[in-house]
């Protein structure tokens, strides 16, 4: 028993310590600049400064393009869509921005907000690239909603919205009252890496959807809703659920994929191009 215990109190000490430097979904803006120019795509990486956080993000193409802004889900950071970035035929029409959210990536990693407070950091910061170009917004997963949280406080600012396996559908959204147990206690410092500041905002999440809906009618760009059939983490009725209230969208179009999961960004690389170059 005494052995047992010990091994049990050493494994939880190296898990404490070791649990917070793994799981990071983050890369070195050093690292991901070399990776960049090994396939010949100049990449840049920005900080500044938005009510005292800083808020992160890269950046490739010719700066007189329209643009193209990217919004990664939970976990994740802005390299998530490094491959768009990289795409040759995407660069000859964009500028593609792609932002790490606040407590992700190098963003205050670890320091996770409500999606209001998130807009809050993210508008000025958009607001400070315009460049006349028309700008349009990409969300995968809970980057989903943050778009349109942005859209909808914004109308006027995007020419278009790409959801993919966003999650909108306050139905949809289990209460998963656990996620508070792990964020208000010591089984916080149990949860590694970028999946503590993830728990948190899925934790917040579970009230803000619902502030949510309320900038939907106030969308009135293009829309394109992208979800898989078979994604168990967004179930596919939330495309449907945003495809009815964006009843002032200029147009919307929904692309349902075969057999996809939840990682369309990555697993159907293609389809997303394609939606992503008929956006301009």
């Amino acid at each position: 028993m005494r052995i047992s215990f010990c091994v049990f109190a050493v494994f939880l000490i190296l898990w404490l310590i070791m649990a917070q430097s793994c799981m990071k979904f983050k890369i070195s803006d050093s690292k991901a600049k070399e990776e960049f120019k090994q396939v010949g795509v100049n990449l840049t990486t920005v900080t500044v400064k938005a009510d005292e956080r800083n808020i992160h993000y890269a950046k490739t193409g010719n700066d007189s393009l329209p643009t193209i802004i990217f919004v990664h889900g939970s976990p994740g950071s802005w390299d998530a869509f490094a491959q768009y970035m990289q795409d040759s035929a995407l660069l000859t029409k964009y500028r593609m921005i792609s932002i790490d959210r606040p407590g992700f990536g190098n963003s205050d990693y670890g320091d996770a907000e409500h999606m209001s407070k998130q807009a809050e950091l993210i508008e000025p910061v958009i607001k400070k690239l315009q460049n006349g170009k028309p700008i349009y917004l990409v969300g995968h997963s809970l980057g989903g909603p943050m778009i349109v949280w942005l859209a909808g406080d914004n109308p006027t600012m995007y020419d278009g919205l790409v959801l993919l396996a966003a999650s909108v559908d306050p139905a949809e959204e289990k209460t998963e009252g656990w996620r508070g147990v792990l964020d208000n206690t010591l089984l916080r410092y149990f949860v590694p890496g970028a999946l503590r500041p993830s728990n948190r905002e899925l934790k917040f999440f579970k009230k803000d959807v619902y502030e949510l809906q309320s900038r939907f009618p106030k969308i009135k760009c293009k829309v394109f809703i992208v979800h898989g059939i078979k994604d168990t983490f967004v179930p596919v009725g939330n495309a449907s659920y945003a495809a009815r209230q964006l009843v002032n969208a200029s147009s919307v179009e929904t692309i349902l994929i075969p057999e996809a999961n939840h990682f369309i960004p990555w697993t159907n690389y293609e389809v997303i191009k394609n939606v992503l170059m008929k956006l301009y």
